[in-house]
């Protein structure tokens, strides 16, 4: 993709990641989702924590880039301080992912683990009220950077690629913070419904590509 400009500052930018990329990026995900209550009740008794968190988010990565699957980044200069993974069950890429992908979660993650997790994103998808859309599967801003508009940036960019997709309908969310939920209503997400992913609960929102 080119470089999408969505600021008058030329030194922010928005665009597709790189493969050397994608171990910053996992460490950007692992920081934004180290405390994320759904991950805390997949991963939590079932070993080291981080460890089980980190490879998981490695894993889902390489699946994202080898099924060809935006992941974008947001740049301040040649810095890298934001990204977002976005994916569509449609273009079949779905839960079960590639059996590759499995296999090496199970061995990481540990097989619980992985079923929780395949179970989640099985609800996310039967919750969403479209036929084809994308899920924002990641979003993440380095900490540093927090709170100075780039996560806006960043959904703009994200607006950008499912806006070039003539079929995708529009992108959904699981948000498991009140925070989050705030910012996704500014980005004019709708809340769709609470669902309940083990044993945390949380709304189910989009946004519709017509909004």
């Amino acid at each position: 993709m080119n470089d999408v400009k969505i600021a008058a500052d030329v030194d922010i930018r928005a665009a597709y990641l790189t493969a050397p990329e994608l171990k910053l990026a996992a460490s950007l995900i692992y920081q934004a989702y180290h405390d994320d209550p759904v991950f805390i009740d997949i991963f939590s008794g079932v070993g080291d924590y981080e460890q089980k968190l980190r490879a998981s988010i490695r894993e889902e990565l390489a699946a994202f880039w080898q099924a060809k699957q935006p992941i974008l980044g947001i740049y301040l200069g040649e810095a890298l301080v934001g990204v977002a993974c976005l994916h569509s069950p449609a273009n079949g890429f779905g839960s079960d992912r590639f059996w590759h992908w499995r296999l090496k979660m199970m061995l990481s993650a540990g097989y619980v683990s992985t079923k929780q997790m395949i179970q989640k994103e099985e609800q996310i998808i039967a919750a969403v009220p479209m036929e084809c859309f994308h899920i924002l599967s990641f979003i993440a801003i380095h900490p540093l950077h927090q709170h100075h508009g780039f996560g806006h940036y960043l959904m703009a960019a994200v607006n950008a690629v499912f806006e070039d997709e003539t079929e995708s309908e529009g992108v959904a969310i699981y948000v498991t913070s009140d925070k989050y939920k705030a910012f996704f209503k500014e980005c004019d997400y709708d809340t769709i419904k609470e669902i309940t992913v083990g044993n945390v609960t949380g709304p189910l929102m989009v946004h519709y590509k017509d909004s």
